[in-house]
């Protein structure tokens, strides 16, 4: 899943960066309100992380932006205000959910999970395809009986394998969800991390490769 950070506080965007990319997904991140409309108008982003008191374009301002555009992110606005009237008037610009400063990373992910779950097809938090099984809230993966321990590149190419099943993941579009804008797009890293993914989950084999086309779990 890639996901899109506005914040303007560098020690918070960090923090949620930091967050979000141990939990596997792919995450750019943006200062402020121009430069997220200008990275969301060349990237899909899944999910936006959108503060909502933003220098040179206002939150508000970049919500409706986005929403207008049928962009098709879902929108997590945050805030500094918490009361009732503040957060009826963010989801009434248009955004998925709000959630008030200051606020526990563990609610942040499982927000933005449940979020990345409503783009396409809606999608149980715990994805299952044979032996495998795979918790995006507690952030676990097992064969079998057997824990998985994963880094966090190797837990968000499994995540993305296993929403796709039965569906071909090709390696352009892995990159594009799992790792970030300072990818280089020629790099092995997929192939890598690949590799390292079979070699713990073991035998039998569970990722097939498909010759031109990518990666699949069956």
């Amino acid at each position: 899943m890639r996901i899109l950070v506005v914040e303007d506080d560098p020690q918070l965007r960090d923090g949620i960066t930091r967050g979000l990319r141990s939990a596997g997904f792919g995450v750019d991140a943006a200062a402020d309100g121009a430069e997220a409309l200008d990275m969301a108008a060349i990237t899909p982003y899944d999910v936006t992380v959108l503060d909502r008191d933003l220098p040179r374009i206002h939150g508000d301002d970049v919500c409706r932006e986005l929403v207008a555009s049928s962009h098709g992110s879902r929108i997590l606005m945050l805030t500094a205000f918490g009361d009732v009237d503040d957060r009826v008037a963010g989801l009434r610009l248009g955004a998925d959910d709000y959630l008030p400063k200051p606020f526990a990373m563990a609610e942040l992910l499982a927000r933005v999970d449940a979020l990345g779950r409503r783009v396409g097809p809606a999608t149980s938090p715990t994805l299952r395809v044979g032996d495998l099984t795979l918790d995006t809230a507690a952030l676990t993966a097992r064969r079998g009986n057997r824990l998985l321990d994963l880094t966090r590149k190797e837990f968000g190419v499994l995540r993305e394998l296993l929403a796709a099943s039965p569906a071909v993941c090709s390696a352009e579009f892995l990159l594009d969800k799992v790792w970030d804008d300072r990818a280089d797009p020629f790099t092995n890293a997929v192939r890598v991390t690949m590799a390292t993914l079979r070699k713990k989950l073991g035998e039998p084999g569970a990722i097939e490769t498909v010759t031109g086309s990518g990666y699949v779990i069956r």
